[in-house]
């Protein structure tokens, strides 16, 4: 499979970490970065729904960049998603994704219902315009207020053809037919936690961007996909059944998934604060004993 980019693999989402004054965390943002690099990812990306974008003011977004881009130092490819709604605001944090060493950034069309979708075509087109690096657009019918249909998409990569990666949320069915439609013009990254994900590679994608709670046993999935040999596929398939039942009880929802899989990176890195910022869903005692029973089974990050 050609492909448009030498962008591919694993790249965990990163959460937000706060200290015990509700304050982004330094320390604990460093040790996640340097966990997830010594666990092999292939990159790192911020600013998706793991890292609770919407509950970070614009000051909070650029810190966590900055910082992230700081830790990466060069280290893998560093993707940052942009999801300001209006055109200058976009252009504006595409710019600083780029001051903090970001090889590419997640363009989420704006969440306005009601209007054209050529409409959204020219929004991601003007910000493609005004930026010097590749870049994806995050499309997730029926998980984000609004994405693009596929015939949108081959549109927006014939205008800009820099808009030339994918991070599709969806099942591989779905994932299979926007690989026809578009004719190959995107490297597609898959999401949602990576519950179909051998079925997703077959379908085409390139990679997965997962929270990085778990991404590290995904890592071996993918790359024994990638021998395809059929003692190696067979591997691969066994690690993902082990993993299915934890990723169910994650993506029961957005929340569920965000306030449970901090919890897991907290404790896999070895953090007392794990809590995600208000409001959330309340973590329970027995949805607590649950991610505790998967921080055993993964066991700790290896630089914690």
């Amino acid at each position: 499979m050609n492909r448009n980019t030498d962008f591919h693999g694993v790249y965990p989402i990163l959460y937000s970490f706060f200290d015990e004054h509700k304050k982004l965390d330094r320390n604990a943002m460093r040790r996640q970065v340097e966990g997830c690099i010594a666990a092999g990812a292939h990159g790192i990306t911020v600013m998706g729904l793991a890292t609770e974008v919407g509950k970070l003011d614009v000051n909070e977004r650029r810190k966590v960049i900055d910082w992230v881009g700081e830790d990466i130092a060069g280290r893998v490819p560093y993707a940052v998603t942009v999801g300001e709604g209006s055109v200058p605001g976009q252009i504006e944090f595409v710019k600083a994704a780029i001051a903090a060493g970001a090889d590419w950034a997640i363009l989420q069309p704006p969440a306005i219902l009601g209007v054209p979708e050529i409409e959204y075509v020219r929004f991601l087109g003007n910000v493609a315009d005004r930026a010097d690096l590749p870049l994806a657009v995050q499309n997730a019918p029926g998980v984000m207020a609004t994405s693009l249909s596929n015939a949108g998409l081959k549109t927006l990569n014939k205008q800009h053809p820099n808009v030339c990666l994918l991070k599709a949320e969806g099942p591989a069915t779905y994932i299979h037919q926007l690989m026809q439609d578009t004719e190959g013009a995107f490297d597609i990254f898959g999401g949602l936690a990576g519950i179909q994900f051998p079925d997703s590679l077959r379908a085409g994608c390139v990679g997965m961007i997962p929270a990085a709670d778990v991404f590290d046993p995904q890592i071996r999935i993918y790359e024994l996909m990638q021998k395809g040999d059929p003692g190696s596929i067979a591997e691969a398939e066994r690690l993902h059944k082990e993993l299915l039942p934890l990723l169910v009880f994650m993506m029961s929802s957005v929340e569920n998934f965000v306030a449970y899989g901090k919890d897991l990176m907290a404790q896999r890195l070895g953090l007392e604060n794990g809590n995600a910022r208000q409001p959330s869903v309340p973590v329970t005692d027995f949805g607590r004993s649950v991610v505790s029973h998967w921080a055993r089974e993964l066991g700790p990050f290896p630089s914690v």
